[in-house]
């Protein structure tokens, strides 16, 4: 039953008027639910015809919602659920650089494009170029230049977000990654690294947020 714009379900409010205040629609957070309650609310929400995501989303609560959305997708290492519902065509003169500074980061930075490119963007990605071996960058600096919006993925000090920053006129999305030994401090050492960027132009979300990027990254891109 719709309520004032939002779907009620008892255990949950499902936002039907996100899309058109934000131009995206709800996300479903997964950790903490049951599996049972995300499948339902996807199923409710599948009646819709916007796309569905649901993140941090385990193997168990994906054969939930397949019972009753058997078109779910589901994306293992990243634990993304997607249902796509919606064709949309990316602007081909702009596009979404995604990059990570190592092989480990990869997950969050993939959550970051998934969401991008489920909201229409167009997304490259740049994998391993951190900082231990900066000639890997500069051997993607065609690439890195031509982006119209970067996401860069970091763990350990999270150095690379700064090293992009000061090469682009772009804006930089900084995301640490929780990757990294014990000072670290999953993912704190990258993430107040990042924030003392002198970089100009470099914005930092939360640690392992790649949703957060993807989704800020993609209404950076939507601009005019």
């Amino acid at each position: 039953m719709s309520i004032n714009g939002f779907d009620e379900l008892g255990f949950a409010k499902i936002d039907n008027h996100r899309a058109e205040r934000r131009g995206f629609p709800e996300a479903i957070f997964c950790e903490g639910k049951t599996p049972e309650q995300v499948a339902q609310i996807i199923q409710k929400m599948n009646e819709g015809d916007r796309n569905i995501l649901a993140t941090r989303a385990n193997a168990e609560t994906f054969e939930a919602v397949q019972k009753l959305v058997p078109e779910a997708e589901y994306h293992k290492d990243v634990r993304l659920i997607v249902v796509r519902k919606e064709e949309l065509t990316p602007d081909p003169d702009r596009f979404i650089l995604v990059m990570t500074a190592g092989t480990s980061d990869i997950p969050v930075a993939e959550e970051a494009a998934i969401t991008a490119e489920l909201m229409g963007h167009r997304v490259e990605r740049v994998f391993d170029v951190g900082v231990a071996g900066i000639h890997r960058l500069f051997a993607q600096q065609e690439k890195v230049i031509s982006a119209n919006v970067l996401v860069v993925a970091a763990g350990m000090e999270g150095a690379l977000a700064s090293v992009v920053g000061g090469l682009v006129s772009k804006p930089v999305i900084a995301l640490p990654t929780s990757i990294g030994y014990g000072a670290s401090f999953g993912g704190v050492a990258a993430l107040l690294g990042m924030l003392n960027s002198c970089a100009a132009g470099v914005s930092v979300v939360n640690i392992d947020n790649g949703f957060g990027a993807g989704r800020l990254a993609g209404m950076m891109n939507s601009m005019r």
